[in-house]
């Protein structure tokens, strides 16, 4: 039996992650994206606009990879057998 004291980092990461948290980080990490290419962007745009894409940036990034570390257990003790 796979437990969260028993699992490593490494199997944490390569394990499968629950549906809610895919779509957490697929949602969150294009948000970071488009945030990124307003930073970058050509043209000269208000301060408060580019402050607030790098803090969703930096927001977008952490999220991304929390909601990577989440377990479906179930599934992976499916997979272990």
């Amino acid at each position: 039996m796979v437990t969260q004291n028993s699992i490593t980092l490494g199997e944490r990461l390569t394990a499968p992650t629950p549906k809610f948290f895919k779509t957490l980080r697929t949602v969150v990490l294009s948000l970071a994206g488009v945030a990124t290419a307003i930073v970058t962007a050509p043209v000269a745009l208000p301060a408060i606009i580019t402050t607030v894409a790098g803090y969703v940036i930096a927001a977008g990034t952490v999220a991304g990879a929390v909601s990577s570390l989440p377990v479906d257990f179930d599934k992976l003790a499916k997979q272990k057998q």
